[in-house]
């Protein structure tokens, strides 16, 4: 089983859409990251797993109805180390990705068998999967 590992703040500050509509409504950029994930999950077939920096006393995760697991890192702790802690503990069992632009998350990803990929290229696989959905839909929208 393949899974996507999303730093979501890495994400939100590396991407300027979502950095500026966090400035304005920090949850409308949240609920945006986590549509755009979902349907990357739609189209790929790859889980996707979304670490947010926490507050609380302990790890919480949800999975949301879209089938998306949303983490949020206890209040000592960060998202790192929770992206760290899930790819040392799966990583022999599944091919586990982590997008994030922070090098020493990425150098902790790849010791524990991981990959790790920048915020950019994972927009980049985004865009490829929103467009093989839209030509899988033109296909079927074809007239036969």
């Amino acid at each position: 089983m393949r899974f996507l590992l999303v730093d979501a703040h890495s994400v939100i500050f590396g991407w300027p859409e979502l950095c500026a509509l966090h400035r304005r409504h920090a949850e409308a950029a949240r609920e945006q990251l986590i549509a755009r994930l979902t349907a990357y999950q739609d189209t790929t077939g790859t889980r996707v797993v979304i670490v947010f920096d926490g507050q609380g006393k302990k790890n919480t995760s949800e999975k949301l109805p879209s089938g998306v697991q949303v983490f949020y890192s206890a209040s000592k702790k960060t998202a790192d180390d929770v992206l760290e802690r899930l790819v040392a503990k799966y990583a022999n069992e599944h091919d586990m990705t982590v997008a994030s632009d922070d090098t020493l998350v990425a150098q902790t990803v790849i010791t524990f068998g991981g990959m790790a990929i920048s915020v950019n290229s994972l927009l980049e696989d985004l865009e490829r999967a929103d467009a093989e959905l839209a030509r899988q839909l033109r296909n079927l929208r074809k007239p036969r």
